[in-house]
């Protein structure tokens, strides 16, 4: 066996790419419950790498108690570090373990899902929206004729400059916005662009778990930074930039995903002037400002940012129309070049049909007045699964605005077993695990109140909450 069986990995060191080895083969139930491993010096030479290479993978699984050690003996799986047979049939289950991406979960047919970050269909106006889309081919007789430009429809593109720099006074004109499908598209793009392998990033931790499998597929270097309920700790931010001199932090400070917190306005600008000091690029992914239910949040860091180190991704289709998946980029022109030109070997632009029905859509003043609504519909969803969930004990910051609660269950929580039993009860959610850079926070769950009806919520956390007891009282 040969060092490149670790390639297909996440981890830039080798050692944890070693650990990651292994830990899956002791999963997959290859190694038994007090089955001895292969000696340090074995392994070293199946992966032609340095016997202390093995020996630091093997610490790491022993600080973990996915193995112990048997002194002058050697290193045995540790005890219910193996999947049930059941659980290694189930690809979610299995998907989970291996660290795998959020879509694993969202493929996932059932009732009560608690995994989509989403608007309730049934809350938008459909019936005002399919108005809109009959009005757009009168208007665009011959939209479905022709392509927009790559880097997108120059109508919007300008609506969007005045309509940030009226409510954030954004200096921004139409040759710095990009408009994609979606802010996956945007985050992808940006990462190829701007990070190769080695590259140091910055990611919050917790975070939005597609970023991290992204930054990982291009190879970066990741270094968490922790997200609290009152921000970030801004000396750890400055220590981390000026030890690693990182190429970016990406980073969702507005309701952020998972934990629903929001960066206070004077880290906003603090942040901003460390990012020009240590020249480290600021990625601001900003889905859901609009879904605020007291107070509005503050503007986003483009908005104090006069050095162009920021690149500003505003999403629209969680909360004004998912089909569509529109999303734009804001940077200066000696970023959006090499953007534009990514995005041009991938497509031929943004569909441009989405494009002049979100236009005409969105601005509408319906449409303006509409997210009231829609804020006090979540805001009323957010209070019933707080309700529903008030007698477990367990723990969580209520969200000023967004769509989730980050939830800490006991840490004796069997999440893999919790995850496999919701699936079979119709239920879903998120594992906090995988929003983990450090694959850690195995007692956390994102739950999100958005896409679910009144009722539906109840129901689902009801279920919830009784199958969570089972499993802690040993019930099969």
């Amino acid at each position: 066996m040969k060092r490149d069986v670790l390639s297909n990995v996440h981890s830039d060191k080798l050692f944890e790419q070693v650990y990651d080895y292994l830990l899956e083969r002791i999963r997959r139930g290859e190694w038994k419950a007090h089955e001895k491993l292969p000696s340090i010096r074995v392994l070293a030479a199946e992966f032609e790498v340095h016997r202390l290479t093995v020996f630091k993978a093997y610490q790491l699984l022993k600080q973990n108690r996915k193995v112990y050690v048997k002194d002058k003996s050697g290193y045995y799986v540790q005890p219910g570090s193996t999947l049930s047979p059941a659980a290694q049939q189930d690809p979610i289950v299995s998907a989970y373990v291996h660290e795998s991406c959020l879509s694993e979960i969202h493929q996932v047919e059932a009732v009560y899902q608690f995994s989509k970050a989403l608007m309730d269909p049934n809350l938008l106006p459909n019936r005002y929206f399919s108005e809109y889309v009959k009005k757009v081919f009168d208007i665009y007789p011959k939209v479905l004729g022709t392509y927009s430009t790559t880097q997108g429809d120059t109508e919007l593109r300008e609506t969007l400059c005045q309509y940030f720099a009226d409510r954030h006074h954004f200096d921004l004109t139409k040759d710095e916005v990009l408009i994609t499908s979606g802010s996956q598209e945007a985050i992808d793009l940006i990462a190829r662009v701007l990070v190769k392998p080695r590259d140091t990033v910055l990611l919050e931790r917790p975070t939005y778990s597609p970023a991290i499998d992204v930054f990982r597929r291009q190879g970066a270097n990741i270094v968490p930074i922790d997200i609290y309920p009152y921000g970030y700790n801004l000396n750890q931010v400055e220590e981390l930039m000026q030890k690693y001199k990182p190429r970016l932090f990406y980073l969702n400070p507005t309701f952020q995903n998972p934990t629903g917190y929001t960066v206070p306005a004077e880290q906003r600008k603090r942040i901003v002037d460390l990012a020009a000091q240590y020249q480290c690029l600021l990625v601001e992914d900003d889905p859901c400002p609009d879904i605020f239910f007291g107070e509005e949040p503050p503007p986003p860091f483009f908005a104090y940012d006069t050095a162009g180190c920021t690149i500003y991704i505003r999403s629209f289709s969680k909360y004004i129309a998912p089909g569509l998946s529109i999303a734009m980029v804001a940077c200066r022109p000696s970023i959006m070049t090499y953007l534009v030109k990514a995005k041009s070997l991938s497509d031929s632009g943004t569909p441009l049909l989405n494009q002049k029905i979100f236009l005409h859509y969105f601005f509408s003043e319906r449409m303006q007045q509409h997210l009231e609504k829609l804020r006090t519909a979540l805001a009323v969803r957010k209070e019933i699964m707080e309700d529903e969930l008030s007698a477990t004990g367990w723990q969580w910051n209520s969200p000023a605005g967004g769509f989730n609660l980050w939830i800490k269950l006991p840490e004796s929580t069997p999440m893999e077993s919790l995850l496999g039993k919701s699936i079979e009860q119709s239920i879903t959610f998120v594992p906090g695990s995988i929003c983990d850079p450090r694959r850690e926070m195995n007692s956390r769950i994102r739950m999100s109140y958005s896409y679910l009806n009144e009722v539906q919520l109840r129901e689902g956390l009801q279920r919830f909450v009784s199958l969570f007891r089972q499993l802690s009282s040993g019930e099969s």
